[in-house]
């Protein structure tokens, strides 16, 4: 039966109906199966991989036999969540949520520091208050392989076309996303965005315009003018804090390395490399700040941009590590976090270090500021 979302096939979430068969050529994904081989049985993936492969291949059929709609996909990935909580930080806290409604649907736009742990903590927060979880947009430089966009798909989230060619290619991709978020918070389904394209591998959390220009597309197609389309889109600010950045020394090591030769040349695999840390990693404390909903009028991308801004860096929630990095007095600062963040910057070129200690300091001072 041909539907109004069919418009949407190639860029959205899978739904309930699709469910199975992504699975099924999940599961029949020899990459897909060699990387949990890899990862789970290192040792034993030379070898003896080819005598492990059929019993992977059974255990995830038995084990995804009950999975059939995209409820029961958020069913495994809560706990999978649960399980990587408990594994890789000290807890995670939030505030704000108090202000949302949980019938509504909203525009949560959060600072961007890890590529998978940023949205999963969202939908974490939103899930333990019994929210409906939300639509993720990723852009497809992550989806290289096919396993990728099968798992993403799955989990809710959306592709931005970022490797599309030309201004028109790239005009009409940015045109259907405007009309995909709009579609999706129309009929009840919360999305999540990065307030810019890429990291803010050097703590400095600021909103590009580009992005809230693309969400106001479809308001220019619909007549309406920036003000009055934006009131509606019911966005909220998120800021969200990791008291310990499992990624930061590579981020680091990145801006040295742009900076010192002018240019970084990404691996093959980085981007896979930095999920897995990002996820698996040491985090210490979370902390997710949820805004208040933007309901004033404002004329320009540029302003709201300012709004955005505003309330990321208002609601960061400051640990020890960010005191000690920006050199600023505060009661949570004991010799026991000065002594611990002096070790993880022990084994460093000082380039490195100086780059790490600002990547810390700068939500601190900008909150001074």
């Amino acid at each position: 039966m041909q539907t109004d979302n069919d418009i949407y096939k190639e860029i959205r979430p899978y739904n309930d109906d699709e469910v199975s068969e992504a699975i099924e050529r999940l599961v029949n994904d020899k990459e897909f199966i060699s990387a949990i081989l890899n990862y789970r049985f290192p040792q034993l993936s030379g070898v003896l991989g080819w005598l492990l492969i059929p019993l992977i291949k059974r255990f995830l059929i038995k084990k995804w036999s009950s999975v059939k709609t995209v409820e029961d996909v958020q069913f495994q990935v809560a706990k999978y969540m649960n399980a990587t909580i408990d594994h890789s930080c000290d807890g995670v806290t939030n505030s704000g949520m108090e202000k949302l409604d949980p019938n509504q649907s909203y525009l949560f736009i959060s600072n961007h520091r890890d590529i998978a742990m940023d949205p999963a903590m969202v939908n974490w927060c939103l899930y333990k208050q019994n929210f409906k979880t939300v639509r993720i947009a990723i852009g497809d430089n992550l989806l290289k392989k096919p396993c990728a966009t099968e798992l993403m798909r799955l989990n809710k989230s959306f592709i931005v076309k970022r490797s599309a060619k030309g201004p028109r290619e790239m005009m009409k991709a940015l045109g259907q996303l405007s009309s995909y978020i709009s579609h999706s918070l129309e009929t009840g389904n919360s999305i999540w965005i990065a307030q810019k394209e890429g990291r803010a591998k050097d703590g400095n959390d600021r909103t590009d315009p580009a992005i809230l220009k693309m969400f106001f597309m479809e308001g220019r197609k619909r007549k309406q003018s920036f003000s009055e389309f934006i009131a509606g889109l019911n966005i909220v600010p998120v800021a969200i804090s990791y008291e310990n950045d499992p990624c930061d020394v590579a981020k680091a090591k990145e801006l040295y390395e742009k900076a010192t030769s002018g240019s970084y040349e990404k691996g093959e695999f980085e981007d896979i490399e930095s999920i897995i840390q990002g996820i698996v990693g040491q985090k210490r404390r979370i902390h997710v700040s949820f805004g208040d909903v933007i309901k004033a009028p404002f004329e320009t991308p540029e302003e709201l941009a300012e709004e955005v801004d505003r309330q990321i860096t208002e609601n960061y929630h400051l640990f020890p590590a960010n005191y000690i990095a920006a050199n600023q007095a505060h009661e949570s600062v004991t010799d026991a976090e000065k002594t611990r963040f002096s070790e993880k910057l022990s084994d460093l070129p000082a380039g490195v270090v100086d780059i790490l200690k600002k990547m810390y300091a700068f939500p601190a001072l900008k909150k001074q500021q």
